[in-house]
């Protein structure tokens, strides 16, 4: 209790001259000791992670991507999602904000004192293709399973060999059937996930089926952020001239 003795002097000499009860100046105490705690938690949680850019929802520009509902994010910030079990699935074109939005939601799970493992789709299937040839796929499988959340980016960014198809709907079938939450990002419509699955409908639908059984899917439509912010320095530059 090392934050409570650090308080101990301080706090005896406010509570005196307050004239404090003893379960008030005790209850002082614990609440800065599990205060402490829990920032020390919320760090390892963020280094755990492995987030490439701490990203939170107070920085998304919600008014350049009307198409996303801000009483739905909110509704996620709570972390109802992660009790009830229940995934989170963004899509849309690449530069609308899903990584974004993904990573804010990692970064409140982690705020909330659970742990959160954030990877991209192609760097997970390059990790379970080395744990398949060190034969410790078991292994690696239990320990994705263990994080409160875990975040899948970019899935259908790259295509899948049918191994590396395998080895994520084995992910995604460890984590259904234990109701531990993904949040997983994509620029393929449904429709085209047997690319995704290495050209194996049966697969992509055996996925879909366990990821949107309990889910909450956020399409998001509109303009690229790096596109627009190019267009407004072409005009810039035009108008320099």
């Amino acid at each position: 209790m090392t934050t409570s003795c650090h308080l101990l002097d301080s706090a005896a000499q406010r509570a005196a001259a307050e004239s404090w009860s003893y379960t008030h100046f005790l209850g002082y105490l614990l609440e800065a000791e599990l205060a402490q705690r829990h920032r020390k938690r919320v760090e390892l949680n963020l280094q755990f992670a492995k987030f490439p850019v701490i990203k939170r929802f107070e920085d998304f520009q919600f008014d350049q991507q009307p198409s996303v509902d801000r009483r739905l994010i909110d509704e996620l910030a709570t972390g109802r999602f992660l009790s009830e079990g229940r995934s989170v699935v963004l899509l849309g074109p690449p530069g609308v904000g899903k990584t974004h939005l993904a990573t804010a939601l990692g970064v409140r799970t982690a705020e909330l004192g659970h742990r959160v493992y954030f990877t991209t789709a192609i760097e997970l299937a390059h990790k379970l293709t080395k744990a398949v040839d060190a034969n410790r796929l078991h292994r690696d499988l239990n320990t994705l399973t263990q994080p409160k959340l875990l975040i899948i980016d970019e899935v259908g960014y790259l295509s899948f060999d049918p191994v590396q198809g395998s080895l994520l709907f084995q992910v995604i079938c460890k984590r259904y059937q234990r109701q531990q939450p993904i949040c997983l990002t994509s620029n393929k419509a449904f429709s085209d996930w047997g690319k995704v699955f290495a050209d194996d409908p049966v697969m992509a639908s055996a996925a879909l089926d366990r990821l949107l059984h309990r889910s909450t899917v956020i399409n998001i439509t509109g303009e690229s952020y790096r596109l627009r912010e190019k267009k407004r320095a072409n005009k810039s530059k035009n108008a320099d001239h």
